[in-house]
């Protein structure tokens, strides 16, 4: 029976968990808080004290990183988290997997590969960079194995929050047969992972037998926002709409509201086609998306059923 660590349990961490204890695999889940999912052994630590993380990592086979610092901190915060990884993996002899993002890739040219260059000039994205330019130099060294796993904007039940386009903010409007106010050209095509598949995908990048220290891509639908409205519209006979909260208004807000500052840094991805390459990884893990019909009746449903706003 294999054991891991997961660090963070929130929509990624306690998805993962839930998937990791339905195989019959022992989870040991690492938070500030104990939060608890069933199945999972909860344990308070701060993820960013490497004394904590590395007996807590104690006989594990993986160590699985979902922890997201509020969008703001990430400059503080990730730096620690990174260090206190790494030296947890290196003395248990875990193996480490990133949950990452497509930040580091900065604005594309094109769909992004698993192998396409970090070019990011943007705040955040030189923060994920830097983060795993040290974990993969580490495995480079023989100290440790690591791989990261990159998704886009994540949907699902219980998605929420500012920083989640593809959320309750924006479903809810929209089923109310209102407008969905929205960062950047809705018409864009853009890249969306659904959250069991990026926990699918972790799991099948730790179990990976060949070769580690790289990132893998987690398979994705890549739909515009204004072809998600109709489609929820014609399948749940509502009016709703989509409409762009004008660029100047976003850093307008920025200026006072910090969160919408750093929504506004990393705009850029909604205007100009964002879409995720996950050929390689499908080849060699063998993970599939979720049908997009069937992903996106859960994630609607679980709104009509439980809103947020109730």
């Amino acid at each position: 029976m294999a054991s891991h660590l997961i660090l963070g349990a929130g929509l990624v961490g306690g998805t993962l968990a839930g998937q990791l204890t339905a195989r019959g695999d022992q989870v040991i889940l690492g938070t500030r808080s104990g939060t608890t999912v069933p199945g999972a052994a909860p344990v308070k630590l701060d993820a960013g004290n490497p004394a904590a993380v590395t007996q807590a990592a104690h006989g594990a086979d993986t160590i699985f990183v979902c922890t997201n610092p509020h969008y703001t901190d990430w400059v503080a915060d990730w730096p620690p988290i990174f260090d206190a990884v790494i030296k947890a993996a290196r003395d248990s002899g875990a193996a480490l997997v990133l949950m990452g993002n497509l930040y580091a890739y900065g604005s594309p040219e094109g769909p992004m590969t698993e192998h396409s260059p970090l070019a990011t000039t943007e705040k955040k994205g030189l923060v994920r960079k830097s983060g795993w330019e040290k974990v993969l130099a580490a495995h480079e060294r023989g100290e440790l194995r690591a791989a990261e796993v990159r998704a886009s904007d994540y949907f699902g039940p219980g998605a929420a929050g500012m920083s989640t386009h593809l959320g309750a903010g924006f479903f809810e409007p929209v089923l109310a047969s209102k407008t969905a106010r929205v960062v950047g050209d809705p018409a864009l095509e853009h890249s969306w992972s659904f959250l069991p598949d990026i926990a699918a995908t972790l799991i099948a990048a730790g179990d990976h037998t060949g070769e580690w220290g790289r990132a893998w891509h987690v398979p994705s639908a890549s739909v515009p926002r204004s072809e998600i409205v109709r489609q929820v519209n014609e399948r749940w006979g509502v009016k709703g709409r989509v409409a762009s909260i004008p660029e100047w208004s976003l850093r307008a807000l920025g200026t006072v509201v910090p969160i919408l500052r750093e929504i506004s840094a990393s705009s850029y991805q909604f205007r100009t086609p964002f879409v995720i390459d996950s050929t390689e990884t499908q080849k060699v893990l063998g993970v599939r998306a979720t049908p997009w019909d069937e992903a996106l009746e859960v994630t609607v449903d679980s709104y009509r059923k439980h809103p947020t706003s109730s």
